[in-house]
């Protein structure tokens, strides 16, 4: 009985041991970790005026210009790398053209894609602010949606969809089509291929799909064929929140670096995370929110490897570069 309760304190010490490391790690230990980012450039403030903000939810850029969703103000905003205002397009409504608190948006073949939580569906833009289309629409149908949060595009057209209150991702054809979805309609889960409440999509120069599975507090990785990879953030990735390296506190946007990087706003650490393609932490750095509310809600990366964020809580944009040796 005495060797029993020896080995039973042992066993319990190694256990504590390897969650300490974990919590430390985020469950991937990589030694070649790198110096966070350094802000270089910052602005907006809140509003309703050009260049104003009302709960930045999304964020995208060209080689030349930043777009942004300019939520609770229904509109898309267009600045200069400098900051300088150029253009908005949108207004708070349903119809075509109108919107309903977009969120993350996605540029591809000249396009921008922007999910809208209130309306159900996917707009697309030209890059000039011209409504090209509508896809979806409420509901929880193949095809339909519940306050998506982001899209992946292929080379192709194909949609990936973060369908937020389904707890799915669905492939769409470019008109909308249904193909096939990860998780299960209506119902949250903490397995491989299951979701709570996922928020955003990105897709790898190889096909991998990067889903940021918001309130599961991790990420999941799909190969080109759609079966699943690998799951990080936390103690086995199974929901579990938290501060440390390689955790995840909501992961509102997820973005590709040129260098196949995974950058994730991690929303309630006020923070954004960058991991290798296959999970290991890399750095953290972000602006700790000033008053109520949360700062990094939405990240993007230049082909540069320079970073853009939407800052939630101050209603500003947010420009990061590698830090300096």
């Amino acid at each position: 009985m005495i060797k029993f309760a020896k080995w039973l304190s042992y066993s319990a010490a190694a256990i504590l041991v390897l969650l300490a490391a974990l919590a430390w790690t985020g469950g991937a230990i990589n030694w070649n970790q790198e110096l966070p980012y350094e802000l270089t450039r910052h602005w907006g403030e809140k509003g309703s005026g050009p260049g104003q903000l009302n709960d930045p939810t999304g964020i995208a850029v060209t080689n030349t210009e930043v777009f942004v969703s300019d939520a609770r103000n229904g509109r898309i905003q267009v600045f200069g790398h400098e900051g300088q205002f150029k253009r908005e397009f949108g207004t708070a409504g349903d119809g075509s053209g109108e919107l309903g608190r977009p969120m993350n948006l996605t540029i591809h073949d000249e396009k921008l894609y922007v999910p809208e939580y209130m309306n159900d569906r996917i707009q697309v833009f030209s890059l000039a602010g011209e409504s090209l289309e509508i896809i979806g629409g409420p509901g929880a149908g193949p095809g339909q949606f519940d306050a998506p949060g982001g899209v992946a595009v292929a080379d192709n057209g194909d949609l990936f969809v973060a369908d937020f209150y389904n707890h799915r991702v669905q492939h769409l054809r470019a008109d909308g089509s249904f193909v096939k979805q990860w998780g299960t309609t209506g119902k949250t889960g903490k397995g491989a291929g299951e979701f709570t409440y996922p928020t955003d999509a990105a897709l790898a120069e190889n096909g991998t799909l990067y889903v940021a599975d918001g309130y599961g507090n991790r990420v999941q990785a799909f190969d080109a064929g759609g079966d699943f990879l690998r799951k990080w953030g936390g103690p086995f990735a199974m929901g579990i929140y938290g501060p440390f390296k390689g955790w995840l506190t909501t992961a509102t946007s997820i973005a590709i670096g040129p260098e196949g990087n995974i950058f994730v706003a991690d929303f309630y650490n006020d923070r954004i995370q960058k991991f290798t393609g296959e999970g290991s932490f890399l750095t953290a750095f972000g602006t700790p929110a000033k008053g109520p509310g949360q700062s990094e809600m939405a990240v993007d990366v230049e082909a540069d490897g320079t970073v853009w964020t939407a800052n939630f809580a101050d209603n500003s944009v947010e420009k990061w570069q590698p830090a300096k040796n």
